[in-house]
């Protein structure tokens, strides 16, 4: 009685030895370290690693490694001087086509990081930087889409000349014709040609007057559209910045939700977040050679000069044939028939017709997509705060028109999958977006970061102190027994967490805390229900057994009952709300574990298959 078969207590084992060794990273820290990454689609290599060396040993900056993995190169300091210095030179010597951000790198061990040990993730809360929740407006979403709405139609009905007057009211249209026959093919056509708009039913006498509004589906395509645009523009911006570990996510229908780590500078963040970026497209000046144009240093007549991201330079033709305020929706593809990357472009009816006009007239020429972004730097002159505005213009593809297209059409000639949905985003982002409101900022400075680190771990530590304390002085040795369980239950619950990577914040410590005086409840209800067995009970095998079956019931239904709490506020809650649930429900499920099987597996191995006479508890 009270005894484990050899291949359980080998399993316990197993999952014990294979939760410390998860939960070891946590113990190493981190390295000072400056991150660098490749801009757009370039891809960093080895020569980008021997160039940086080159770069940190010419100016005698004193690193302590530099390594390149995903795709990225990180250099690793001992001192935060250097790695400040070491940021501010890479910055001017590598360019824009490099990223360079500050960064916290894990010092795990290599053998360690080859069998997938991390540390844990820490949130804004705990490592400082910026936070900023944005509320897009809606109304604008919707008044831009009746405006370009508008547009559309008119431009159907003005070429039949079928209506005698158009106008718009608040989120509808409403349409005068000259009779019945006029209006019943405008509703035909409007059918057939234009399917985001429905015609609404009206109480006006007026049998010549037709109101028109956008139908739900499209408008909640708008609002959804007009959402993913910002976000993804805000990750252009956020790229700029340079933070190593950004979180721009959706919360809700209308808000966005940005962190950003490590920044301080909340004026300079909402700059880049605010920078204004649109799209120009260009006819290739075929006759025109740019290096003869560089040379020079003249352009020919009617052209420009722009430069790809890598420096490449092209002659474009100075008549801009559409803008990104043209465009209406950008998806990245492959071509079924040549099974080649591609992007599908989408413009309003303006942009469609310039766009049909000119390829007509230049099929079989070069068209660029050019990048423009205006920012805004706040800057200090003479003692003095002033704003330094900036423009960059790059191209970002060139193809050959191979037909006559307008509204929609294809880029193609792009190299790879990854840069055709690259484009697309580019494309999106480029293009006029909801306006943004920022309705709530806070900063969390790097030493309230440390500082809240330093609380939540003497929080964890002073509860798991006081209820060991507790139990051996209540339970002897079962109380000694406990605590051991209950060390294993946080090693795992650290583990856990480390291989998930789930983002561990200040609430999340709280449920750490909490389910320290939860885990040792289980242990409480078998050693009080092992008392009562002792006493009505002469055999101790029987009581220790009993105690252990007889308490199962009550434990599980408890911990369920919490784990289903657990798992709502999870679903509806947000932020810390879900970092506190993430760790309460992962806390239940480790402790059930520690306080039921680990706890009797140590007690077998102290009272088990023994004739007793009496039990420390």
């Amino acid at each position: 009685m009270n005894h484990y078969s050899g291949l359980k207590n080998a399993l316990i084992a197993f999952f014990l030895l294979l939760a410390t060794l998860y939960a070891l990273p946590n113990i190493f820290g981190s390295d000072l370290a400056v991150q660098v990454s490749a801009a757009g689609d370039s891809v960093i290599t080895q020569t980008d690693l021997n160039k940086i060396k080159n770069v940190l040993n010419d100016r005698n900056i004193k690193y302590k490694s530099v390594e390149l993995a995903n795709r990225r190169i990180l250099t690793r300091f001992n001192d935060n001087k250097q790695q400040l210095l070491a940021n501010d030179i890479l910055k001017q010597d590598l360019g824009r086509n490099y990223v360079v951000a500050l960064n916290l790198a894990p010092s795990v061990p290599l053998w360690l990081s080859n069998i997938g040990g991390k540390a844990m993730s820490l949130g804004l809360d705990l490592r400082g930087g910026v936070h900023f929740l944005l509320e897009v407006d809606m109304q604008a979403v919707m008044s831009m889409s009746i405006d370009k709405s508008y547009n559309e139609l008119r431009s159907l009905l003005r070429t039949d000349r079928l209506y005698k007057s158009i106008k718009k009211q608040d989120d509808n249209i409403s349409v005068v014709f000259k009779n019945i026959e006029l209006k019943n093919k405008a509703k035909d056509l409007i059918k057939s040609e234009l399917v985001d708009l429905v015609v609404l039913e009206s109480e006006n006498s007026d049998e010549l007057l037709l109101n028109i509004g956008i139908s739900e589906s499209a408008q909640k395509q708008a609002k959804e559209n007009a959402l993913k645009q910002n976000i993804t523009t805000l990750r252009n911006r956020v790229n700029e910045l340079g933070v190593a570990e950004p979180i721009i996510q959706q919360q809700g229908l209308e808000r966005i939700v940005v962190q950003l780590p490590g920044v301080q500078d909340t004026a300079r963040a909402k700059e880049i977040l605010g920078a204004v970026a649109t799209l120009e497209f260009r006819l290739v000046d075929e006759k025109n050679d740019p290096q003869t144009a560089i040379q020079s240093g003249k352009t020919p007549i009617g052209s420009k000069l722009y430069y790809f991201k890598d420096g490449r330079p092209l002659l474009l033709k100075a008549r801009v044939i559409a803008t990104g305020e043209n465009i209406t929706g950008a998806a990245s593809g492959v071509d079924q028939e040549n099974n080649i990357p591609m992007v599908n472009i989408t413009l309003d009816s303006s942009g469609g017709r310039a766009m049909l006009d000119t390829t007509k007239k230049y099929l079989h020429h070069r068209m660029a997509v050019v990048f423009i972004e205006n920012k805004v730097e706040t800057i200090v002159e003479n003692g003095k705060t002033v704003k330094k505005r900036s423009t960059t213009k790059d191209i970002i593809n060139a193809a050959t028109i191979q037909g006559t297209f307008s509204s929609r059409f294809q880029i193609t000639g792009i190299d790879s999958a990854r840069e055709a949905r690259n484009l697309a985003l580019l494309l999106r982002a480029g293009s006029l977006s909801a306006p943004i409101e920022i309705i709530e900022e806070r900063t969390i400075g790097p030493s309230l970061g440390a500082d809240n680190i330093a609380k939540g771990i003497m929080s964890v530590l002073s509860g798991f102190l006081l209820v060991l304390i507790f139990m051996a002085l209540r339970y002897r040795v079962f109380g000694m027994v406990a605590n051991v369980a209950l060390t294993l239950n946080l090693v795992m619950i650290v583990a856990v967490l480390s291989l998930l990577q789930a983002t561990l914040t200040l609430p999340g410590i709280a449920g750490i805390v909490l389910t320290v005086g939860m885990a040792v409840d289980a242990n409480v209800l078998i050693f009080e229900r092992v008392k009562e067995e002792l006493g009505a009970n002469t055999n101790i095998q029987k009581a220790i057994s009993a105690g252990y079956d007889k308490a199962l019931l009550t434990i599980a239904d408890a911990n369920i009952t919490t784990l289903i709490a657990a798992l709502v506020l999870f679903s509806f809650g947000t932020g810390p709300i879900k970092g506190f649930a993430i760790t309460l429900s992962i806390g239940i499920v480790t402790s059930m574990f520690t306080a039921i099987i680990v706890s009797r597996a140590i007690i077998n191995k102290i009272y088990g298959n023994r004739k007793l006479e009496e039990v420390s508890i």
